[in-house]
């Protein structure tokens, strides 16, 4: 069906044509937004019309409402929707019956004339004049039942934004705020930088890569899994505050809080520490909150969020002892792991810091509120600095919301020597079959040897932060091209090919 209605489209277009209308113009000179008109005109009073105003705006045909020698129709733009209203004796015979003829839902259409409110009391455009600016040669999602199939959402992000209000809202919200997380780091007097996106060694984080070839160089490149040790290398160059807000790549597994490309914020702060950083990160969500929703609260899944500094602070250590009874510095291994059988939760390598991880999995989930779970074992931590009370500890923290951790965060390790021994520990993980322990960066410990100044960074996951302001049960919801499994698009230029893979 879709595909015959195309095809009269397509023909349709033909016909525009030969009647000497060009159905792809350049331009279109739009003095108003859809929004622009309900500010200025929204107090019109019923029945009113301000004949002595001339405006005009543009947007695509989401209805179309006919009355014989009028119609009214609904234009919709990135601002929200508008009515407009066309009558024979003002536009004309021809041009009326090509609007009945050739304008249909899904196109766009610019017109000019003045406001008026009707006497159902919606603001409305008279039309004295259009312009066919796109026709549509594709079929519009019902109206009233919006796009629903989720892989058709996921796929054609284009089509999900035309028909259902509350996926652009969703992105509205994100962009907005990405905007204030930026707003924020400049004026806290950070730099905004940009660092690479492919590495020849993998590092910053632990996690599968992407891999790809570089033919200039004849090399294995990575896509980054974060840019930690570039941006802590502008600190070591003389940068004191620097941010950057990108993406990152992990060929991991998809589920409703993973994506293999993902956006992140890194930060570094020179002369700071975790500490200072726990001040910051609470004061950053409650900001951006509050800019967004007037409130600290946040209605999420039927649960509210309350961002209101100061958020609860507990130890790695304390939560996981609390929870499961056993002492992740002073229990042995064995104990560690009869644990973790009591839950079926045994790791694939048993060594100690897989273990940790292990019975971390299985408390977060416990973490509602905003919390700061703090001060990890050294194991799981190979870029974190030792705790200044007790060096089997990192001074590391994770932001944890609803079970799900929004960010990663340390003082940062900067001996040389330290980071080497935890770069080795790491190479020997790999070697023994992890893949995703962390590689030995030596350019990085180079960089360490000229001396990093004590520092404080962290990554911050913007997609899941998302995911809490917009109410999004997945984090598919809140990237605008999630990843999804490759299909085949056919029209109707590939109909031999198409009738062999039915075929097949």
């Amino acid at each position: 069906m879709a595909k015959t209605i195309r095809e009269q489209k397509i023909e349709e277009l033909k016909k525009i044509e030969e009647k000497g209308y060009n159905p792809f113009p350049h331009k279109f000179e739009r003095t108003h937004t859809t929004e622009d008109i309900r500010n200025e005109y929204a107090s019109l009073e019923t029945g009113k019309t301000r004949e002595d105003v001339s405006l005009s705006t543009a947007g695509r045909v989401m209805a179309i409402r006919d009355h014989g020698k009028s119609s009214f129709f609904v234009l919709s733009d990135f601002y929200g929707e508008i009515q407009a209203y066309i009558r024979k004796s003002e536009v004309g015979q021809e041009a009326f019956d090509f609007f009945k003829e050739h304008i249909s839902t899904g196109d766009f259409v610019g017109v000019e004339g003045f406001p008026f409110k009707s006497r159902t009391g919606e603001l409305s455009v008279y039309v004295k004049r259009y312009k066919m600016l796109t026709k549509s040669i594709r079929t519009m999602p019902e109206k009233w039942h919006g796009l629903k199939d989720k892989e058709t959402i996921y796929r054609q992000r284009y089509v999900d934004l035309m028909a259902n209000k509350e996926s652009m809202n969703r992105f509205k919200i994100r962009f907005k705020a990405i905007q204030l997380i930026r707003e924020f780091m400049i004026g806290k007097g950070y730099v905004e930088v940009e660092t690479p996106m492919l590495h020849t060694t993998l590092g910053g984080a632990s996690a599968k890569p992407f891999k790809t070839h570089m033919n200039t160089y004849d090399t294995e490149m990575y896509m980054r899994i974060a840019p930690e040790l570039y941006l802590k290398r502008l600190i070591v160059g003389g940068f004191d505050k620097v941010f950057e807000i990108n993406r990152n790549f992990r060929n991991e597994g998809v589920s409703y809080k993973h994506s293999p490309e993902f956006t992140m914020m890194e930060f570094y702060q020179a002369y700071a520490d975790y500490n200072d950083l726990m001040e910051l990160t609470e004061e950053l969500f409650s900001y951006v909150v509050k800019s967004l929703f007037e409130s600290y609260d946040v209605e999420y899944q039927g649960k509210t969020i309350n961002f209101k500094p100061p958020w609860k602070r507990v130890t790695i250590q304390g939560l996981i002892k609390d929870k499961l009874g056993v002492d992740i510095l002073e229990d042995s291994d064995e104990t560690l792991i009869e644990k973790l059988k009591e839950h079926h939760s045994e790791p694939e390598i048993n060594d100690r810091s897989h273990l940790i991880e292990g019975l971390w999995d299985l408390v977060e989930d416990s973490i509602e509120q905003p919390t700061f779970v703090m001060d990890h074992p050294v194991e799981i931590s190979p870029l974190s600095k030792r705790h200044r009370d007790n060096p089997r500890l990192t001074e590391r923290f994770e932001p944890i919301i609803l079970g799900r951790e929004l960010g990663n965060a340390f003082t940062e390790l900067n001996d040389p020597i330290d980071q080497r021994e935890r770069f080795e520990k790491q190479q020997s993980l790999r070697e023994s079959g992890d893949e995703e322990a962390q590689m030995i960066d030596r350019d990085f410990l180079r960089a360490l040897e000229y001396g990093l100044p004590p520092t404080a960074g962290e990554g911050v996951g913007i997609d899941r932060f998302v995911m809490l302001l917009t109410d999004a049960a997945s984090i598919r919801d809140v990237i605008a091209f999630p990843m999804v499994r490759p299909e085949q698009v056919f029209d109707e230029y590939d109909e031999d090919q198409e009738e062999k893979e039915e075929q097949n």
